[in-house]
């Protein structure tokens, strides 16, 4: 098992890069020219599959933080390529679904020319109008709703950079606590060995004076004797 600080990487982008190619095929290969019903039908497979590769750039994004600095810029390279991806095939996806509601419409819809209702085809006119503004609204808004969204994922990737860099904090922090109970205990052991030796210094310094009362005691009693 490969556990280099880039093999997480690298397989979350692998993953990506299978989506993206699955996603292709289906918007842009063979299968644009399906009927409707199987058109959106493949469009669901498709906004799931969007689904799972809006994922693995998520998990991109969290595991370059754990890339080494010197080689962090190359992988910065390809999360950026892998997010225009991503960008453009769902823009092209919402440009494919809005093309086929329309294409709905306009099928639902069809103009009934009567000579004895002039104002018929001007009514399937406004419908189809008031369908196209729709549509437009539609389109508008889930636009704003991906913009919101990356801007949410950029807020994300940011709050998780200051959370890293936060916990290298609490680690050095943790180090030099650390280190500095090491210190303490070092000196601790010195000053035990220095109080040590001192005891040991006077019981050596007591026994050599009574050595030297007794000695001065018994040549005093010697001589008055």
């Amino acid at each position: 098992m490969d556990t280099s600080p880039t093999a997480l990487f690298d397989s979350y982008e692998q993953d990506f890069q299978q989506f993206i190619l699955t996603i292709g095929e289906k918007l842009e290969g063979d299968g644009k020219d399906e009927r409707a019903e199987q058109r959106k039908t493949t469009l669901r497979r498709v906004e799931m599959e969007l689904d799972e590769a809006d994922e693995m750039v998520s998990q991109m994004e969290i595991e370059i933080q754990g890339i080494p600095q010197s080689v962090r810029a190359q992988y910065h390279t390809r999360l950026r390529t892998a997010k225009s991806e991503l960008a453009r095939y769902k823009k092209l996806m919402n440009d494919v679904r809005t093309q086929l509601a329309r294409a709905d419409l306009l099928s639902s819809s069809s103009p009934q020319y009567n000579s004895d209702d002039p104002y018929g085809s001007n009514s399937d006119r406004t419908r189809l109008l008031a369908g196209t503004a729709l549509l437009e609204d539609g389109t508008k808004r889930l636009q704003d709703s991906h913009r919101i969204a990356l801007e949410t994922e950029d807020q994300g990737a940011e709050i998780l950079m200051n959370l890293r860099g936060q916990r290298e904090q609490i680690e050095n922090s943790r180090n030099t606590l650390q280190r500095a109970d090491m210190s303490i205990d070092r000196a601790s052991n010195t000053l035990k060995k220095m109080i040590r030796r001192m005891y040991q210094q006077r019981v050596v310094t007591a026994a050599i004076i009574i050595v030297l009362v007794l000695l001065i005691g018994i040549i005093i009693w010697e001589k008055l004797s």
